[in-house]
């Protein structure tokens, strides 16, 4: 692997000079944010970045523990270079491979668990320097600073960059211990604008097995511990996920402590460097600062003010983090805290390769470089892996809709494919809302793939907010569609979408027409007064009008929101989620203003097929001034409207023609010509 230089300088030297990279023996000059004030030159690799791909097979699991045991690796090896004879002071460093790319990226403070090497992002230091800034905190081996003062070399640190830049956010990401320095910050300066990232964080201590090791520790023999390096090397082939979840058990401390005992010397020894990095004082000391820094975090909970992201494994052997996690999220402010659970996953997060932290950043919306989350200017694109994980997460609806589409080329001709769409934005796709919004998924997954265009949903509020009364759909439902460039409905975000260029997808008919009733298929419900005419018209954008059918072809709905009102139970349920949620078009006339949240009972019928029309792209370039009366802008809005009734009627009529229309006989011609084979239609 290709190496880079990083290095380590004392917390209270801090300058703006220059950072020396090491490269091919020759030292050239960078200017990103750290100062250096120390000899030492360490050595990076460069991440490699995993995939993630579903648990399908026996292949598939093995696979994902390879990569758990090479995140472990890889932290474990640079780990020597850290833990040497060194006699300092706790102190930051910075691997200087993660220069940020993005114009003012906000600072990145990880701190780390009970280990303290400072190595626990390893994994992620590529994709993280893109868009932060990160220091690392490293606490030496011998070193014994209580955590009080720990946290005021965090707190200096943290102060003096908010007095350099006071309008960019400074994010603490802490695991373990580290989440608890976080916390413990936070509280102490509210008006500071913090981002937490609390990785199982430590502060459920008092209820964690971890208090079973401060009595073995005690009970170890000396002669035991300067030996441990040295025993149970040949162990390195074993499985570390199975001797990490045999470190603590759980069990009564009178009838095990012969195997605890054991478990313990087995854990720092199969492990290449953990006694070192853990030897016998050290683990004492760090348990002892654990219960200290538990205690105090707690204590303080109430102060703080900062917005929290909250990460919590659901196989975590040592510390109770789902409970903490959930504990957590009803103590600290609620407009401004967010969870997500790993239920698969142990105590150390970050080292697993099924886990990306930048990508659970985009997902929770919590990347931003000002006082607010922009949805224009912090949208990050995703990835190709990461966009390649959320279309095949959808893999089996889209092989069931085996969606047909069309789009219509300048001349007005009409072709199979997606050759008619603009490649230069701004665009904006105006169409009708199935039943659920499932034409969604097709749509956004075949255009981004034929096309190499990310559509940008323009999406209810009730998809970014976080439930109330826990009724609601969780919020992480919506993960992926924040990750492909979903944005709340606002005039504002409609303004940065078409000031960027971006191509948008829009529905007027919004959640009356997603949530409709029985006999009102592709049925529009659209406002009586243009939207977005006179918007897309400021830019010159191309409005592309498309209709798409399918719905009744997958299920039929029997229970709609007439029957389901009529039950008192339902009706006090349906007025308890409306009143949860962001209301739109309260002040809008008409059926589309009849927005109740609600889930219809819906009959699945044998699967049919989804067909899409694209009609021809409509111009407002040159039209600003014309567009600007009302009159005229109706009209276009009309126009539009009309279009998509078109698109609609269209389909209707010629996927009557489609011998592949039913599932079954897609999937004999899947079965003659191969699964990969595309599926004809109609023609043309």
């Amino acid at each position: 692997m290709a190496a880079v230089g990083a290095r380590l300088f004392p917390t209270v030297l801090f300058s703006r000079r220059s950072v020396e990279k090491l490269n091919s023996n020759q030292i050239s000059t960078v200017t990103p944010r750290l100062a250096v004030s120390a000899d030492q030159i360490l050595t990076f690799p460069a991440e490699s970045h995993g995939v993630v791909e579903k648990e399908k097979d026996k292949k598939v699991l093995e696979e994902k523990e390879k990569r758990w045991i090479s995140g472990w690796n890889e932290y474990l090896e640079q780990s020597k270079e850290l833990i040497g004879a060194d006699g300092g002071p706790p102190r930051w460093f910075s691997p200087l491979e993660c220069a940020s790319q993005l114009d003012n990226s906000p600072l990145l403070l990880f701190l780390p668990g009970i280990d303290g090497v400072g190595l626990g992002l390893i994994s992620h230091h590529q994709k993280l320097g893109r868009i932060f800034d990160i220091w690392c905190f490293h606490i030496p081996v011998a070193d014994r600073t209580s955590f009080t003062d720990i946290v005021k070399i965090v707190e200096r640190t943290v102060k003096s960059e908010y007095q350099r830049s006071p309008n960019r956010p400074i994010y603490l990401v802490g695991e373990s211990l580290g989440a608890c320095v976080a916390l413990a910050v936070a509280a102490l300066n509210p008006n500071i604008d913090l981002v937490l990232i609390l990785a199982n964080p430590a502060t459920s201590f008092s209820r964690s097995n971890l208090q079973l090791l401060t009595p073995l520790l005690e009970a170890l023999p000396d002669p035991l511990s300067p030996g441990l390096p040295n025993i149970l090397r040949s162990m390195a082939g074993e499985s570390l996920r199975r001797v990490l979840d045999n470190v603590v058990q759980g069990l009564p401390l009178q009838n095990t402590t012969g195997e605890l005992v054991k478990d313990l010397t087995t854990f720092s020894l199969s492990l290449p460097v953990l006694a070192d990095i853990l030897p016998k004082e050290t683990l004492e000391w760090k348990l002892h600062m654990l219960k200290s820094a538990s205690a105090y975090a707690q204590s303080r909970l109430y102060a703080i003010k900062a917005q929290t992201l909250i990460l919590c494994s659901g196989n975590d052997q040592l510390l109770p983090s789902q409970q903490e996690g959930e504990r957590l999220l009803n103590l600290l402010p609620k407009s401004k805290c967010a969870l997500r659970k790993f239920d698969d996953s142990g105590h150390f997060l970050f080292l697993e390769g099924s886990v990306d932290l930048v990508t659970i950043i985009k997902g929770t919306s919590y990347y931003r470089r000002g006082k607010y989350h922009d949805y224009a200017s912090d949208f990050i694109p995703p990835t190709p892996d990461e966009a390649r994980k959320i279309i095949e997460s959808n893999s089996l609806f889209n092989l069931v809709a085996s969606a047909v589409m069309l789009s219509t080329l300048e001349d007005g001709t009409i072709v199979k494919g997606l050759a008619g769409i603009p490649s230069e934005g701004p665009v904006l796709f105006v169409g009708y809302h199935m039943l659920l919004g499932l034409e969604k998924i097709p749509l956004v997954s075949r255009i981004f793939l034929e096309r190499n265009i990310l559509i940008r949903g323009i999406a209810h509020p009730m998809m970014f907010m976080r439930s109330k009364t826990g009724k609601m759909p969780e919020i992480s439902s919506y993960d992926n569609f924040r990750i492909m460039g979903a944005v709340p409905v606002a005039p504002a975000n409609f303004f940065k979408l078409f000031s960027s260029k971006a191509h948008m997808l829009l529905y007027p008919g919004g959640m009356r027409e997603a949530l409709h009733r029985k006999g009102e298929e592709y049925k529009l419900f659209w406002p009586e007064q243009s939207e977005f005419v006179r918007m897309a018209a400021r830019f010159g954008a191309k409005i592309v009008p498309f209709g798409a059918v399918g719905e009744d072809d997958l299920g039929q709905v029997v229970f709609d929101y007439d029957d389901l009102v009529k039950i008192p139970y339902f009706r006090t349920e349906i007025e308890s989620l409306t009143s949860e949620v962001t209301q739109l078009r309260g002040d809008a006339a008409g059926e589309v203003a009849n927005q109740p949240v609600h889930m219809p009972l819906i009959l699945p019928k044998v699967p049919g097929r989804f067909y899409y029309y694209f009609g021809k792209p409509l111009e407002t370039k040159g039209r600003k001034q014309e567009l600007r009366d009302k009159e005229k802008s109706h009209e276009f809005y009309l126009q539009v409207k009309s279009e998509v009734e078109r698109c609609i009627d269209y389909l209707k009529v010629k996927r009557e023609n489609d011998p592949y229309r039913s599932i079954g006989a897609r999937l004999l011609y899947q079965v003659t010509h191969g699964f990969e084979s595309e599926v004809p239609t109609f023609e043309i």
